[in-house]
């Protein structure tokens, strides 16, 4: 596990390295995940091929420090990525992000658009209003969903993203769901990045209509069989052949 500090959170962010071949795949996690925990199974696969991976835990999640004076913001985490990439100094990655991660790696691809070699998305929140959990998130008061809130959610949940909700900060958990509420023009500036992209989707989440949108036009679209929203968990192997495919 590698750190280094970052001076837009204010804290130590921890990343992994998988060492492999090719230009190496940063990948950004969603609400409540952590890329420490979702992703080993998924870049360890045959199907990944080998190839290099980088797996940030975003500030408030994993094992990346917590400070409670942070935003925890759709953009401000985006900036954090980008610090990530200039202190690995890359002259050339892939960026993948999945669900809120999905939103975050299209704002830091805007900033680190000049050494980006392709995005590939997840299900990413594309509109303002966010999903099930953000909504569920914020309809309590901040304090509320701390103090209590938070670890109900916990205690409730049976899928394996209990394991990461359990050690990301309440706070962050709320003040991305928020974020994500707030939304912003996702959409139109992903189509509008002139980089290499793909959209996935699992099929169990289709149909959708920002997917059938996009697979008429020139971005290209995947679909992943047997798996939903949570794809790494659901099936990892095609999660990992689909991004193999996508960076080669």
């Amino acid at each position: 596990m590698n750190a280094f500090f970052s001076s837009v959170a204010g804290c130590l962010v921890r990343w992994q390295a998988l060492p492999g071949k090719g230009t190496p795949l940063v990948f950004v996690h969603g609400l409540g995940c952590a890329s420490s925990y979702e992703y080993p199974r998924v870049v360890t696969d045959s199907a990944f091929g080998g190839r290099n991976a980088i797996l940030i835990d975003l500030p408030g999640c994993g094992y990346s420090q917590k400070p409670q004076d942070y935003s925890y913001s759709i953009s401000d985490q985006a900036k954090v990525v980008a610090e990530l990439v200039d202190h690995l100094d890359f002259y050339a990655f892939f960026l993948y992000g999945h669900s809120m991660g999905g939103s975050i790696s299209i704002e830091a691809a805007e900033i680190v658009q000049e050494r980006l070699s392709g995005l590939v998305v997840s299900e990413p929140n594309f509109h303002p209003g966010g999903g099930f959990f953000s909504k569920k998130i914020v309809s309590f008061p901040e304090e509320a969903f701390i103090r209590t809130a938070w670890q109900h959610m916990v205690e409730e949940e049976t899928s394996p993203w209990a394991g990461s909700l359990a050690v990301d900060a309440p706070w962050a958990l709320w003040r991305g769901a928020a974020s994500l509420i707030k939304g912003n023009n996702w959409l139109e500036r992903f189509v509008h990045l002139s980089v290499k992209k793909q959209l996935i989707f699992g099929e169990f989440s289709l149909p959708d209509e920002d997917f059938t949108h996009l697979s008429t036009s020139e971005i290209s679209t995947c679909i992943l069989p047997g798996c939903g929203h949570s794809m790494s968990w659901e099936n990892p192997h095609a999660l990992a052949g689909a991004l193999s495919d996508f960076c080669r």
